[in-house]
């Protein structure tokens, strides 16, 4: 590039689109990586109860694989493909599917997260109940840590600044 030639840094998009063509193959591996990521969560979600793993770890694992396509590919296009306000949505609908659950119990004549009116056996009833608070928990921490990361990463620095 012309500013390359004359020994002037090159401005902020400049220098992004520059390391974007040397990352050919972090970004292969990226992509290639972030459905198994994705399968892992679904596993861990749902082998919560019979292992260890469940809600909070699957959420994680989750915000992992939208983190990773954010930092390989950009927060711009992340935050295009996922929001703010779906992610603050899920955040809501997380909490609500773990409150409900448990308000669902009481309302069938149960205590606070007690499941077993929930089935048509309290065994099938301890099963639904919590698969429904692993996934209120999945959502709720997914989001979060979306947010978080969403906050963190689209700050600017002391090095985006131009008076550093």
């Amino acid at each position: 590039s012309p500013a390359r030639r004359t020994g002037q840094t090159p401005p902020q998009a400049e220098r992004r689109e520059m390391m974007d063509d040397h990352h050919l193959i972090i970004r292969v591996v990226a992509r290639a990586l972030i459905a198994p990521i994705f399968l892992f969560g679904l596993y861990v979600q749902f082998h919560g109860e019979y292992g260890p793993g469940g809600g909070f770890q699957a959420g994680i694992i989750f915000a992992v694989g939208f983190i990773l396509y954010g930092t390989i590919f950009s927060l711009r296009q992340l935050r295009e493909k996922f929001p703010d306000h779906v992610i603050h949505r899920l955040m809501a609908l997380g909490v609500l599917v773990y409150g409900g659950t448990g308000v669902v119990g009481m309302m069938l004549g149960t205590n606070f997260l007690n499941f077993t009116q929930l089935g048509p056996t309290p065994l099938y009833g301890q099963l639904y109940g919590i698969i429904a608070v692993e996934l209120g928990v999945g959502l709720a921490v997914f989001s979060v840590m979306l947010s978080i990361y969403y906050a963190f990463a689209g700050r600017s620095g002391p090095i985006d600044d131009k008076d550093w």
